[in-house]
This record gives C-alpha cells, sequence and structure tokens, in this order.
C-alpha cells in the first residue's frame, strides 16, 4: 500500500523562508560594498572592532523599500527587530530567548550599539564551529531560518492567510484613499467564523478565507461545503460575504455562490510567494465593490 503523505508544515515554512532571501541578499550586498566578498569572507574576519563597526552600521543602515524579514505566517517584522533577528539567527543564536538578556551587560553607549558588540562576540568563535563556505551560504541559512520560524509560527498557526489578506486590503485601501476599517479579528455570526470582516460609514462585508493544498477525495467535498455554508449564513443575515478561496484545481462551482463577488486564486498555498501579488492584484479590482458596500 502506498501512503500518500505531505508536510503542509515543512511546505508552508519553506515558502516563507524562500520570501526572507531578499533579506539574506541584501546582507550580502551590503557585505560587499563594505570590503567582504561572502558571508563567510565576513565570518573570518579577526579584527572583533572591524566586526562590531559593520555590524553596527548595518543596524543603522536603512533598508531598501522593497526588502522585508518575515514572520513564521508571511508578515514582516519592523525593521530595527528584523535586523536583530535576522543577525542572531545567522550566527547560530537564538536572539530573543538567549541573548536579548545579554545586551544589557555589554558596555556601549546605546542599545543598538550594546546588541552590536554582543554580536561580534558571537561571531568570535564561530569559524571553529562553521568553517567552510558551505555553512554560510543561502541554502545552508534557509535550513536555520526554517527552524526559527517554527517558533514564530507555533502560536500564530491557522491566522496565516488571514494575516497576508489583512496586509492587501490595508495596502489597496489606502492606495485608493478608503476610509473603510478591518477587523484585527476573526468575527462570528449564527455559528460561522468569519476571518476578516472591513467596515465603512455604508456597510460591512465579512471575508471567510478558505484554503486547500489538494482537491481529492471526501475532504474537497467537504472543503466546498464549508465555503457554501460560510456563505449562505451571511446571505440569510442580510450582511454582504466577500469569499477568498486559495486552492489548486478547485473543482467547486463558482457560479452557485450566493455572493456578488468572489476571489479565487487557483494555487497551491503553500506557494505563497505567488499567491500574494494576485491576491493583491484581485483585491485591487474589487476597489469599486468594498467602495459601495461599505461606504454607500
Amino acid at each position: 500500500m502506498t501512503l500518500a503523505y505531505k508536510n503542509l508544515r515543512l511546505g508552508e515554512l519553506a515558502a516563507v523562508a524562500d520570501l526572507n532571501k531578499h533579506f539574506y541578499d541584501d546582507f550580502v550586498s551590503y557585505l560587499k560594498n563594505n570590503g567582504y566578498s561572502s558571508v563567510f569572507d565576513f565570518i573570518k574576519e579577526k579584527n572583533n572592532e572591524r566586526s562590531e563597526a559593520v555590524i553596527l552600521q548595518y543596524f543603522i543602515r536603512e533598508l531598501p523599500e522593497e526588502v522585508f524579514l518575515h514572520d513564521g505566517i508571511a508578515r514582516p517584522y519592523k525593521t530595527n527587530r528584523a535586523k536583530w533577528l535576522f543577525m542572531g539567527w545567522l550566527l547560530r543564536d537564538a536572539p530573543a530567548q538567549r541573548l536579548q538578556p545579554m545586551v544589557s551587560s555589554m558596555e556601549a553607549d546605546s542599545v543598538t550599539a550594546r546588541k552590536a558588540k554582543l554580536l561580534s562576540v558571537v561571531k568570535e568563535t564561530l569559524i571553529d564551529h562553521f568553517p567552510t563556505e558551505d555553512y554560510w551560504t543561502w541554502y545552508t541559512f534557509r535550513e536555520v531560518m526554517i527552524d526559527r520560524l517554527e517558533g514564530s509560527r507555533r502560536a500564530l498557526k491557522g491566522t496565516l492567510f488571514e494575516a497576508i489578506v489583512r496586509r492587501n486590503l490595508e495596502r489597496v485601501f489606502k492606495e485608493n484613499k478608503l476610509p473603510i476599517e478591518i477587523s484585527k479579528v476573526e468575527l462570528s455570526l449564527d455559528g460561522e467564523t468569519y476571518d476578516v470582516a472591513v467596515s465603512g460609514a455604508g456597510g460591512r462585508v465579512l471575508i471567510p478565507v478558505k484554503t486547500r493544498e489538494t482537491m481529492g477525495g471526501g475532504h474537497a467535498l467537504l472543503f466546498t461545503r464549508d465555503i457554501h455554508k460560510s456563505i449562505s449564513v451571511a446571505s440569510n443575515a442580510g450582511v454582504v460575504c466577500l469569499p477568498i478561496v486559495i486552492a489548486e484545481s478547485w473543482s467547486g462551482n463558482l457560479s452557485t455562490l450566493e455572493c456578488d463577488e468572489f476571489v479565487y486564486i487557483d494555487l497551491n498555498p503553500n506557494q505563497i510567494g505567488q499567491v500574494e501579488p494576485k491576491l493583491y492584484d484581485m483585491l485591487s479590482g474589487l476597489s469599486g465593490f468594498f467602495k459601495e458596500k461599505c461606504l454607500k
């Protein structure tokens, strides 16, 4: 008997890690501008004062607009935290759990300088344990990052795409100057849960976010029935519903949905890097719908 098995957790974490490659590449670019040919070349630096200065300047330096470090559910960290976490992970340590309590013991003029000094100390002996280039490539660091991302993901699992939907709605509303509020938490209506709700002076739209990696077997029927139930409950209550369905090869009949609009993305939800641009484009195309339903 053949066992059909897919590690969804690993697939999703790998997808988020791949989003973070831009952050790694930006750091490599920064090092090259400071005279190092690679991350390994920087790790080999024996002058601790020089290492500390390079790390401190990296913390001070502004990131390019398109460069973000994402957490376990693909939300971008704020810049300062992103740099601190990235450097801690890169140096094979735990920045929040182990390093943060040690920062105050460093002698320096600012918190940022103390962090740079601590990281230079951490870096000092790494060459003894990771002595070749292979340990410092993106592909090796990607494995480290996946492990670290899992820690941030445990408490947040289940809200991955809800967070992505909120982020893209914020962008669409801001770009179109629509005074529409986005709920920070899910809402319940007659026993049915809606992941996101948006509201304005003229009305509200409930948004169930449904994702599924494969569409085979009886579970596919349950998935489709779940979508229809969410829409039906909202419709019976007189509330506008906009379902967002992210599922590869979904066989549901879109024409039978009891709603004016819907978003369907025919992709595996693990492909976050491909899903999010499509999601933004489709939500952007619905700006008129949101204006009509929320601001009429």
